[in-house]
């Protein structure tokens, strides 16, 4: 038992609900790296899966500097970079200088990326519908509520 009183692995306390946990997490991550792919290509033959996730970052939260994005993300500079360099080579997103700071840029989102974003993400909102269209909203809304929970705790 850890010393929070939380049981651990190996002290005789049923886990099949964390082991079950596990499982369905690790079917739902794979289907969701394949499903990133595809989006990426949806939005461009040649980006890269992680760098669709940069897309929705700065699609929804507007320019950011790499270093807050690197942060966020949890990947080095370096990482970020290279992520980035593709994303501009591709004309999805842009570097401007940073008003408030002359060494740094801040990167945003082209029109020509947005556009193409946005055709993706309607898309698989669709294909979300579709599939879960028996499902109550408030199901949905609660996973959703869930997840974000299960994101929290990943990044305290």
């Amino acid at each position: 038992m850890h010393q929070t009183g939380t049981p651990e692995p190996g002290d005789g306390v049923d886990h099949e609900e964390f082991l079950a946990l596990e499982r369905e997490l690790a079917v739902f991550l794979r289907r969701a790296r394949a499903s990133s792919g595809e989006m990426a290509r949806e939005v461009h033959p040649d980006l890269e899966p992680a760098a669709y996730g940069l897309l929705i970052r700065l699609v929804e939260a507007g320019q950011q500097r790499a270093t807050d994005l690197a942060a966020y993300f949890g990947v080095g500079k370096a990482t970020m970079s290279r992520q980035l360099r593709a994303l501009c080579e591709l004309g999805l997103v842009e570097r401007e200088p940073d008003p408030a700071d002359g060494r740094a840029s801040l990167i945003r989102v082209t029109e020509e990326g947005g556009a193409r974003f946005q055709r993706v993400r309607d898309a698989r909102r669709a294909q979300y519908m579709s599939k879960l269209a028996d499902w109550d909203r408030t199901e949905i809304a609660e996973l959703a509520r869930l997840l974000h929970q299960l994101n929290a705790s990943a990044e305290a």
